[in-house]
């Protein structure tokens, strides 16, 4: 069958095939590049076939024939045509070629091609075949480049952790305890930080915003029940009463009395000293120290800026029936605040001699805390009814 294969092959290389999927092997060779090798003396055309002798066709005739490039001393494969056929002899050994032979191009076909007979030729076998598709994979194997060591590191794209791996990784991510503390201490600090934060806003703004709110409404009052005319008596605590007048430090504030932190203080209202043992004048009184206190920050602030008044600068403090004007006279810084003496009838620092008509102003220093108190004393230099209208130190 292999005999068989080689001879079809041959047979379409060089001559087409015919009837039975060969061809004569005369035609064959007449009409591609074969020569006979013929008897002494005979010569033929290797492209034509032409020559004295028998014609290539000739299958009686016998004898050798040579296929292209397989002339006495080449490459190729020699045999000689019988009377059963062809039959092929092995090659001789390799022979050096003498360049490409021409050919006449592609040879026509007659009709469909059958399989193969026993004595036709043909292409590779499917054994060849095999064969030969095993070594170009094995040429492209050698010639491809080694693929790439898997890596070796566990965090690797594309490559799945073992199990040990991954409890590692899991025990990795988890925080430790002291992670864990210093960011729960983190978290209460910054907790701690926006409730002072807001403390600060509260006692620095809000406080304000609400006693001003309250020293409106308390104005407002305070200037009906004069309207209505309303006899002045005892105040209760928390009452206001009157309202005082700082032009220099545009300061408009009611006066009730008491100098309760909740009832009056906190409310942005200045207090008056009418209680216990620190009960202290009216400003109708004669002769009389006419003492108040008042919040230096927060809650309205009325007394923020009395240490910025100066000597002969006014204070005016209304009431239902008259106006008293007062001048600022001296100032004591700090003091204690168990020094009750400060608001004594004839306060001891003040300047005054003897008794007479004073105010006093009390108030916290330094600014945002109470540990001190801050003094200003001042003399009465008018009293003017409401009659005659308002004194020049609020008109101007």
């Amino acid at each position: 069958m292999a005999g068989a294969v080689r001879r079809h092959r041959r047979g379409r290389a060089f001559g087409g095939s015919g009837p039975g999927g060969r061809q004569n092997c005369g035609q064959g060779c007449g009409q591609g590049s074969g020569v006979r090798a013929g008897r002494p003396g005979e010569e033929r055309d290797p492209m034509t076939g032409s020559g004295p002798g028998p014609s290539p066709g000739d299958a009686s005739a016998g004898g050798p024939w040579t296929y292209p490039g397989s002339e006495p001393g080449g490459p190729g494969h020699s045999g000689a045509y019988g009377a059963t056929g062809w039959n092929p002899q092995p090659p001789r050994g390799p022979q050096p070629t003498h360049g490409p032979q021409p050919t006449h191009g592609p040879q026509p076909t007659h009709g469909p091609q059958s399989a193969p007979g026993p004595q036709g030729l043909s292409g590779p076998g499917r054994a060849e075949r095999r064969r030969a598709a095993k070594g170009r994979g094995r040429q492209r194997s050698r010639s491809a480049p080694p693929p790439a060591a898997p890596s070796r590191d566990p965090g690797a794209p594309g490559r799945p952790l073992t199990r040990v791996e991954a409890r590692r990784a899991a025990k990795a991510a988890k925080d430790s305890p002291a992670v864990i503390a210093s960011r729960a201490l983190g978290e209460l600090f910054i907790t701690f930080g926006v409730l002072m934060l807001l403390f600060v806003t509260y006692q620095l703004w809000w406080t304000n915003v609400r006693a001003g709110q309250e020293v409106d409404r308390e104005t407002d009052k305070i200037q009906e029940a004069w309207a209505k005319g309303r006899e002045p008596g005892t105040f209760e605590p928390g009452q206001g009463f009157a309202i005082m007048h700082i032009p220099k430090l545009d300061v408009v504030v009611p006066v009730a009395a008491s100098i309760d932190k909740e009832k009056v203080l906190d409310r942005g209202m200045v207090g008056h000293y009418s209680e216990g043992k620190l009960k202290t004048a009216l400003p109708s009184d004669k002769p009389g120290n006419f003492a108040v206190a008042g919040h230096r920050n927060t809650h309205g602030e009325p007394f923020r800026y009395i240490n910025r008044l100066k000597p002969g600068d006014p204070i005016v403090v209304e009431t239902q029936n008259a106006y008293y004007t007062y001048e600022m006279a001296s100032i004591l810084p700090q003091t204690s605040p168990s020094n009750v003496q400060v608001i004594g009838p004839v306060p001891p620092g003040s300047g005054f001699t003897g008794p007479g008509r004073y105010i006093t102003l009390t108030t916290c220093t330094p600014e945002f805390t109470s540990t001190y108190r801050m003094i200003v004393w001042g003399k009465m230099v008018e009293e003017r009814p409401r009659s005659k209208g308002r004194p020049d130190a609020l008109v101007g």
